[in-house]
């Protein structure tokens, strides 16, 4: 095959999302993240939660993805064995944490369901080489320590990610300090879920011993950049983070926060917020970030010598960017024009372990026309509801 004004690179990993909720994209905007939350996500949620939602919404943002040059995605939601199934029908890679919560949902009815649930997720699909089942204990304040220190045994001994969101927002530090005394990190360490297999997701709320403790352990973080601007809950200190050997890669986290799957936002994003912050224009320089959502979320996952970078041993999970296009020329540093101008629409192919899922442009495992249609008749339903 002979691309012109093409070039070629790893395939992004989006180290951190929520697929289903394509569907609620746009559906609650310019709110804080627990209004957010209590009073329009978990309301709809509750009301329209089922394998048919799942589908149809990871469906959509799966085609987004592949799209905008995602190779590999980390997911978190409910009925992960759709989310599974939808997945390896598309032929994209993915991680899958089935989640785990005290309460009740339409996926199931407490700890121990979730776990029984997530167990047998996994048991069907480990031998699968492009999808990966890991634990995925929602947050701090909603799973007990009986609980994670049961993930924490079950993820040891079948070897297998625990992925959770954690210190998004001051408010989740100060409930924790005014509950138990403890930061959550430090509770998480000291009921044993801490180590190489962890991914922590945000972490906005740092100080020097959660970094302490995050390399001593191994753990990784994922830097969600404009979902934490969007809902104003801080924003994690990235290039820190690098500077102290964290693995760290980047998500998009869910449409209904962020609003689109496109990392190539993600990564401008990320390089401005850490200068603008710090004051220092070199703070995450274009290759850093390329890094982070490349070979970076690849060891954020723990799959570094499978993924993420494009040499002998490892997987062709590629990309392919048109350069042609105006706003990308004239051409100086292709690097630094892949943060500062780039965007997901440029992408033209995309490969996973060789296979072709987009071709100039073109779907070739997904009916768009389908995807966009269901998408059409979802809105139609949650519309009418919130009249």
């Amino acid at each position: 095959m002979h691309l012109a004004d093409r070039l070629l690179m790893p395939g992004l990993v989006n180290a951190h999302g929520h697929a289903a909720m394509s569907l609620l994209r746009g559906y609650a905007d310019d709110l804080p993240l627990q209004a957010w939350l209590e009073d329009r996500i978990w309301p709809a949620e509750a009301r329209w939660l089922s394998g048919e939602f799942v589908a149809d919404g990871t469906r959509l943002a799966i085609a987004e993805m592949i799209a905008s040059g995602t190779t590999c995605f980390a997911d978190m939601y409910f009925f992960p064995d759709v989310v599974a199934d939808v997945a390896r029908h598309s032929g994209l890679r993915a991680q899958i944490a089935f989640p785990v919560l005290e309460f009740a949902t339409p996926w199931a009815a407490g700890a121990d369901e979730y776990l029984h649930k997530g167990l047998a997720l996994y048991d069907e699909n480990k031998d699968d080489p492009l999808l990966r089942v890991a634990f995925g204990p929602h947050a701090p304040y909603t799973v007990s320590d009986t609980t994670f220190e049961r993930i924490a045994v079950y993820a040891g001994e079948v070897e297998a990610p625990i992925h959770i969101h954690l210190h998004e927002t001051a408010q989740e530090i100060r409930d924790a300090l005014a509950g138990n005394g403890e930061r959550p990190i430090s509770r998480l360490h000291r009921l044993g879920l801490l180590g190489p297999g962890t991914q922590c997701v945000h972490m906005t709320q740092v100080e020097p011993a959660d970094i302490e403790l995050l390399a001593a352990t191994g753990a990784g973080v994922v830097h969600c950049p404009r979902s934490n601007l969007k809902l104003a809950s801080g924003c994690c200190p990235a290039a820190t983070l690098r500077g102290a050997g964290i693995p760290l890669g980047l998500g998009t986290d869910g449409a209904a926060s962020s609003n689109d799957l496109d990392l190539f936002m993600e990564l401008r994003v990320a390089a401005l917020i850490a200068k603008g912050l710090s004051g220092d224009p070199t703070r995450l320089a274009a290759a850093e970030v390329i890094e982070m959502a490349t070979l970076g979320g690849a060891a954020a996952l723990g799959l570094e010598t499978e993924i993420g970078s494009l040499e002998p041993g490892k997987s062709a999970d590629m990309i392919a960017l048109d350069l042609s296009d105006p706003s990308a020329l004239p051409l100086y540093n292709p690097v630094s024009q892949l943060v500062y101008t780039g965007s997901g629409r440029r992408v033209s192919h995309v490969w996973v372990q060789g296979r072709p899922l987009l071709i100039e442009h073109e779907l070739q495992t997904l009916d768009s026309a389908a995807v966009i249609a269901r998408a059409r008749e979802w809105q139609a339903r949650l519309a009418a509801s919130a009249v």
